[in-house]
């Protein structure tokens, strides 16, 4: 019985874990591209897959705790060795696993990226305010460090 929901929950799972990893690649060209619009769009869609996939784990994990065994992998290969679906439960577990960790990968480079273009987007508001005079090159070559501001033209 136990085996049956446990194995229907990781399978409710898969879709959108799938969905969530694709939003992420698209996400990652929409990131590239600044296209605000798609990603407003793709931060709903994600928010709503990253709260059901939540649920449904909270949901697995309850129903291995008051089975008696751990709420990770451990404690669900402990279950399957017993379960007469055991190897199919496992298999698909496995499954969404992986795709977790690639959704968990893309969205690190994603993170990586935003934090790229807010640093970049900081340092260009920063030269274009007068804040800290950048270091420029001279004629020879050599960093010029000039502390004199410059009209935005000459900039």
């Amino acid at each position: 019985m136990h085996d049956t929901t446990l194995l229907q929950l990781i399978e409710d799972d898969i879709a959108p874990a799938t969905q969530l990893l694709e939003l992420l690649r698209v996400e990652s060209n929409a990131l590239f591209g600044r296209d605000m619009p798609l990603l407003e769009t793709i931060l709903a869609k994600k928010q709503s897959l990253v709260v059901q996939l939540e649920q449904r784990g909270r949901k697995r994990s309850q129903v291995l705790a008051a089975l008696g065994f751990a709420a990770d992998r451990e404690g669900l290969k402990k279950y399957a060795d017993s379960s007469p679906q055991g190897a199919h439960l496992l298999q698909r577990s496995d499954l969404l696993s992986a795709l977790l960790v690639d959704c968990q990968s893309i969205n690190d480079l994603n993170g990586r990226a935003i934090t790229h273009q807010q640093n970049t987007t900081a340092t260009q508001v920063r030269i274009l305010m007068g804040g800290e005079a950048p270091s420029l090159y001279d004629a020879r070559g050599s960093t010029s460090r000039l502390a004199k501001q410059r009209p935005l033209s000459q900039a």
